[in-house]
């Protein structure tokens, strides 16, 4: 997975500053970034939708909230991973339940299309927000180039 951490993080898909206070204003507005891009495929974003309800993905992390969103892979045209750390934390339901919901200050979304890497890519990424440094590195990123940097250095 590390070698595909070139090829899937990009800064086009970095966003700031997003006015978002739903997890479905967030796919609504990242759908708009994807699709014109040739990401997503038709019915991106009722799946992702219907997915973050059924299987929540907003995790307490020690140095960080996050939110992991994804859908099947049948939903990914072109293998990528989007950004967004929003202008104020966007509150996510808990990944299986473990507790309250998850104000998350960045929401990473998986469009990975080989079988077996969403789970690989997840693990990377939950070992970036349990380190402190590693997290204060990404969530003090301010250009799209930095944070694909930052993101590349731990991933």
């Amino acid at each position: 997975m590390a070698d595909n951490a070139e090829m899937l993080f990009s800064p086009e898909l970095v966003f700031f500053d997003w006015e978002c206070a739903t997890p479905d204003e967030v796919f609504a507005q990242l759908e708009g970034e994807l699709a014109p891009r040739g990401y997503i495929a038709s019915g991106w974003l009722d799946a992702v939708r219907t997915r973050e309800d059924a299987y929540p993905t907003g995790l307490a992390m020690p140095a960080a909230n996050i939110a992991i969103p994804h859908t099947d892979p049948g939903f990914v045209s072109k293998p990528y991973i989007a950004v967004i750390k929003p202008a104020a934390p966007v509150t996510f339901n808990a990944m299986a339940g473990m507790g309250a919901p998850v104000p998350a200050q960045i929401i990473i979304n998986l469009g990975i299309a080989e079988p077996g890497g969403q789970v690989e890519a997840l693990q990377a990424l939950m070992n970036i927000f349990m380190d402190a440094d590693a997290a204060a590195d990404v969530l003090g990123q301010t250009t799209p180039q930095g944070m694909v940097d930052a993101i590349r250095r731990h991933f």
